[in-house]
């Protein structure tokens, strides 16, 4: 492909946005990928049995559909073939003793189930979600708009007339209650707390973090308002969606094309040289969708400004993941009514046993009851495996990266620290034995499993450092205007036409595209 205008490193989802978005305006835009398959955390594969597809990493797409990148690739995609599959029950939770409840997209029946559990407690969620929705401009402004801008100066001092200052002021306090403080004072019912308790690991947090309740508070609405969608057939489909937008617009993708080197000339990005010695130019920009160490690291190396090196040292990365994947030759049966069409329920003691788990995979130890986020695909999308069976997809948000020990003292740590096929098959037993005794005949259900450990996702993506999905800690200190680092400015570096998106980026995690949509509509 000659005449490039933008190179852009990396498939994921800020990326392949990005490309598609900067196409529409006639750029002529080329996606480099190292690996044999475009979409970073988003990979469908047969990993267990023949004829069950599974997403292998992402599978939910809420974030996706509701946001500005869909509102204006939507369309195009859906003519690419892109569908979407969604259950009226998106989550809900199940303890340890059998209580649980489900969350459907219908408030009135969510207020009620919730009051059933404690008088107060669907009444207290209405006016959670109901104060989402009054915020929604402001809120979702800062959570997906461009920080360092003028529209962005304006939303708060148009909040700021309108409120009074110190209102808002009031309101960002607010914002940054950690999710134990939110839920230990509005939530009597045990099982409430524990319902929304888990959801903050998705996004990054634990449950003392700070500025978790409100995290937690927004995927509460976004999760009454959309559900949890996943796409029909598998990911793949969405990436199949977006290759054939991008090259209808011109643009081009390669996989096997692993970058080794930004190219600069006069204190500029004019390009990429690959691993195969391959040099490749761009006459306008290079657009990075990689974590901190891979582009001040490895991609720049000694041309690296010594600011951002010394901020990529201290750049902090968060736990690992560790996913499991079953083939069953029936849907499980749940010992709770109406859990079979859960699209994703978590299993936990509660608020304290996420927050117990959460410290232990913090602290290097393999947590003794971890939560775990049990997606049912095929309760959405029956096409995910033959007829009459079922799968289910395991994420559990609280893994460490690095293993000193174990909490419940029955595994053996290595003496190097680093995941192994051995620990990795004991540590699923352990969440296996979890699942048996809430499903009946869930064992002799098994036609095969597969998992995944933290270092396992890494070897598949490189900026899952350490497994760790979310592209880096994402505590307030490294959020917002302080994401990746503390004097970063939206998604520019010190290098002229050099740019950074993705994860590690200002919105952050997630299946949003924001980082690469933001960055296109500014170029």
């Amino acid at each position: 492909m000659s005449d490039v205008d933008h190179i852009i490193v990396g498939s994921g989802i800020n990326a392949l946005v990005c490309a598609a978005t900067l196409g529409a305006k006639g750029a002529r835009v080329l996606v480099l990928e190292r690996n044999d398959r475009i979409g970073g955390c988003m990979r469908t594969e047969e990993i267990t049995a023949p004829g069950f597809i599974h997403d292998v990493m992402a599978t939910t797409f809420v974030l996706f559909i509701t946001s500005p990148a869909y509102a204006a690739l939507g369309k195009d995609l859906a003519r690419h073939g892109l569908e979407f599959c969604h259950a009226a029950t998106p989550t809900g939770v199940l303890r340890p003793d059998g209580s649980h409840v489900v969350v459907k997209t219908d408030r009135a029946a969510n207020v009620a189930a919730l009051n059933a559990l404690s008088a107060g407690d669907g009444d207290r969620h209405a006016g959670d979600v109901g104060d989402i929705e009054r915020n929604a401009g402001l809120l979702f402004g800062l959570l997906g708009g461009a920080l360092w801008s003028y529209p962005t100066t304006k939303l708060l001092a148009g909040e700021a007339w309108r409120r009074g200052p110190r209102n808002l002021a009031a309101f960002m306090g607010d914002a940054l209650v950690p999710a134990r403080g939110w839920l230990e004072t509005g939530y009597k019912s045990d099982t409430a707390q524990a319902l929304w308790a888990p959801w903050v690991l998705h996004a990054g947090l634990g449950p003392e973090d700070a500025f978790s309740g409100q995290i937690a508070r927004v995927i509460a609405f976004a999760l009454e308002a959309a559900g949890a969608p996943i796409v029909k057939g598998g990911a793949k489909n969405l990436l199949a969606a977006f290759e054939a937008l991008i090259r209808e617009r011109g643009g081009d993708i390669r996989v096997n094309a692993d970058v080794d080197t930004i190219v600069q000339a006069g204190g500029r990005a004019t390009g990429v040289r690959l691993a195969s010695g391959e040099t490749i130019s761009a006459t306008k920009s290079v657009i990075c969708s990689v974590t901190p160490t891979q582009l001040y690291g490895r991609l720049l190396g000694d041309t690296a400004p010594k600011r951002d090196v010394e901020a990529t040292r201290v750049y902090r990365y968060g736990k690992g993941n560790f996913q499991i994947h079953y083939a069953l030759d029936r849907p499980p049966a749940w010992r709770g009514e109406g859990l079979g069409d859960v699209a994703l329920l978590h299993l936990t003691p509660g608020l304290d046993g996420v927050s117990r788990a959460c410290n232990e995979a913090l602290r290097g130890l393999l947590p003794e009851v971890p939560t775990i986020c049990v997606g049912q695909p095929h309760a959405l999308d029956p096409s995910r495996c033959p007829e009459g069976k079922a799968i289910l997809w395991l994420q559990l948000p609280e893994a460490p990266r690095h293993i000193k020990g174990d909490a419940a003292g029955k595994l053996q740590a290595p003496a190097d620290g680093q995941w192994t096929a051995e620990l990795r098959e004991a540590y699923a037993d352990r969440v296996e034995a979890i699942l048996a005794n809430h499903i009946d005949g869930f064992r002799d259900s098994v036609i095969a499993r597969r998992a995944y450990s933290p270092a396992d996702l890494e070897t598949m993506n490189i900026n899952l450092v350490g497994g760790d999905p979310y592209g880096g800690s994402s505590t307030i200190d490294q959020s917002f205007l302080w994401r990746p680092f503390k004097a970063s400015r939206n998604h520019e570096t010190a290098i002229k036409g050099l740019y950074h998106i993705g994860a590690s980026t200002h919105p952050g995690a997630g299946l949003g595209g924001g980082s690469g949509f933001l960055l296109a509509g500014r170029l």
